[in-house]
């Protein structure tokens, strides 16, 4: 091999390598709505965790960040180690997925419809359909259709550019004899594992030998040990992705290199003593590119069924290599990992953002509590929700902002930017929940009682005030935007009724019903309960624009103010008849 094909084939890799990156990213666009309902069906079924991983990583083309996920799911919490498991399974036999999208490279035929099934035949009309769909769409899901379209086309391209650098071989006595190397099983596991590991990429090393097959040198008795240590290569990426997480996410990490190694060592045992009794005449024959997503298939397959029984053995296994320890671990709140996919990062912190809402809501329920019935242990409770906000709005800020940085589909970017504009609502919704607790603690200090007409009027605010946060969080929580329709309604009706409730105070104050400061305190409640309903507002109306591809709250919020949106006055009608004074 002269220093031109040498070029060449370390170019084809570089743009084989390219080409799965960019097709990978595109899939993960597509398939991300499915993607997050696949994995939100998180299930204690090993069947149905093998096809869990398996669907995973056929969407995203790699095993080994269905792998990392997982290791950034359990590290969160959010699975728990015997679910890890049959995931990492499934997604061993995803990966061969594009091992037999590779193998088609290699159909040879006259006939003009197996000639049409060829990558090379079709892959320049994908190429053109799909710079076409990305330069003149407008459609997001098109140009993401398109980016997977490219992307194939050009890891095609790489794949003919490596198989042609590397056919001038065919002939070269000293290529061959290399492979005769291979043919020693130990040495060929150690070759296919350390490639791997570099690239970080099985289906990619994969690839990579069957460009070479094409050469003729490669046969059944060289691939078979070097496709089995692939499998344990690809292990080093969720071994990296391990550093520094808790004690579970390291487990995951072990139970996928543990699973490899007992499976290439358990399949090289059986297949070596039956051809130490049996003669195996296709073993020095050479193998073809659909011979190698053969193998690659019945190893993974084989291996899979091997250790379905044993995976409590699996997790004990993994316990015994990370043992326990007296050491409490804090779990991670969300994990950076899962930004390697994106669709699945945004569904996780909708999650935790959705726990945030609970919080607020907590602080709001037990803050109104609290007027005219002051308990101290419960006014710390409001302010241990109101520090929870803050750290949720904290660690949902940095790492929705970095989600941002990835690549999005316009669909996700929108709802990324949703989220940062709740985030602030929900947090600052925990402030006033302090406010009103104040409010509560001065009454109590100070002895300050309302009178009835003013303790009645603050019960039917505080029905409404509970009412809208409930409404807010459930329509959030759920999605639910006929809910969410109605937040702005009864929104204007805890701003009526602060008018109302402010007409009476002042009223009492004329007869001497209450003193001025009793009426600072009692405009305070009211002023906070007002912006709690605002804040309410504000995310129910970021949720159907966010639903309608804008961010014009205020424009939304001024339509439905003029009556423009069908119902929305019946609706007031409605819940001021509720609250009636």
């Amino acid at each position: 091999m002269d220093l031109f094909a040498f070029l060449t084939l370390v170019g084809g890799l570089a743009i084989f390598l390219f080409g799965m990156n960019v097709m990978g990213d595109g899939l993960e666009r597509c398939g991300g709505n499915k993607l997050k309902k696949i994995l939100e069906n998180v299930t204690q079924n090993p069947l149905k965790g093998i096809l869990l991983g398996l669907g995973v990583t056929a969407i995203i083309q790699s095993s080994s960040a269905t792998t990392v996920m997982v290791v950034g799911f359990v590290n969160s919490g959010i699975m728990k180690l015997s679910q890890s498991i049959s995931i990492i399974m499934g997604a061993n036999i995803g990966t061969t997925v594009t091992a037999w999208l590779l193998s088609l490279t290699g159909l040879e035929s006259s006939n003009l419809f197996v000639q049409l099934l060829k990558p090379s035949s079709f892959s320049p009309v994908l190429a053109i359909i799909g710079i076409s769909l990305m330069m003149f769409s407008k459609n997001s899901k098109k140009k993401d259709i398109g980016s997977v379209m490219i992307g194939f086309a050009v890891l095609i391209t790489g794949m003919d550019m490596m198989s042609g650098a590397v056919s001038g071989l065919k002939d070269n006595e000293a290529f061959t004899s290399i492979f005769t190397l291979f043919s020693n099983p130990i040495l060929g596991i150690l070759t296919g594992a350390i490639l791997t590991a570099i690239i970080q990429s099985s289906s990619a090393s994969v690839g990579i030998l069957q460009a070479l097959s094409t050469t003729g040198s490669v046969t059944y008795s060289n691939a078979i040990p070097i496709i089995l240590g692939q499998n344990i290569g690809t292990c080093i990426t969720a071994i990296l992705s391990a550093i520094g997480t808790t004690k579970n996410a390291r487990r995951a990490a072990v139970v996928h290199l543990s699973f490899n190694v007992i499976g290439t060592v358990s399949f090289a045992v059986l297949f070596y003593t039956i051809k130490a009794f049996i003669d195996l005449p296709f073993i020095s024959n050479s193998i073809n590119a659909v011979g190698i997503a053969v193998i690659h298939t019945i190893f993974n397959v084989l291996a899979t069924a091997i250790m379905l029984p044993f995976i409590k053995q699996l997790e004990k296994l993994a316990c015994i290599i990370i043992p326990d320890n007296d050491v409490k671990e804090k779990k991670q709140l969300l994990d950076e990992r899962l930004l390697l996919t994106p669709p699945v990062a945004l569904s996780h912190a909708k999650n935790i953002t959705v726990k945030m809402a609970h919080t607020s809501k907590s602080a709001i329920d037990a803050s109104l509590g609290l007027i005219g019935n002051f308990d101290a242990k419960e006014a710390e409770k409001v302010n241990s929700y109101e520090d929870a906000a803050d750290m949720y709005e904290d660690c949902l800020g940095d790492y929705l902002v970095k989600l941002c940085r990835e690549s999005l589909n316009a669909s996700d970017s929108r709802e990324v930017s949703s989220l940062l504009h709740c985030i602030g609502d929900f947090e600052r919704i925990s402030d006033h929940a302090v406010n009103i607790c104040d409010v509560a603690r001065e009454l109590d200090e100070k002895g300050i009682v309302f009178s009835d007409a003013a303790q009645k009027e603050i019960k039917v605010m505080c029905s409404a005030l509970s009412e809208i946060i409930s409404l807010t969080v459930d329509a959030f929580e759920h999605s639910d935007l006929k809910k969410a329709q109605l937040v702005e309604p009864l929104e204007e009706t805890v701003d009526y009724l602060r008018a109302k409730l402010k007409e009476g105070h002042v009223a009492r104050l004329k007869d001497g019903e209450c003193t001025i400061e009793t009426g600072f305190i009692f405009s305070d409640f009211l002023i906070n309960c007002e912006r709690v309903s605002d804040h309410c507002s504000n995310i129910a109306a970021c949720m159907l624009e966010t639903a309608h591809e804008s961010f014009e709250m205020h424009g939304y919020l001024s339509r439905v103010k003029e009556g423009t949106q069908n119902d929305f006055n019946l609706q007031c009608e409605f819940y001021k008849k509720k609250y009636a004074l």
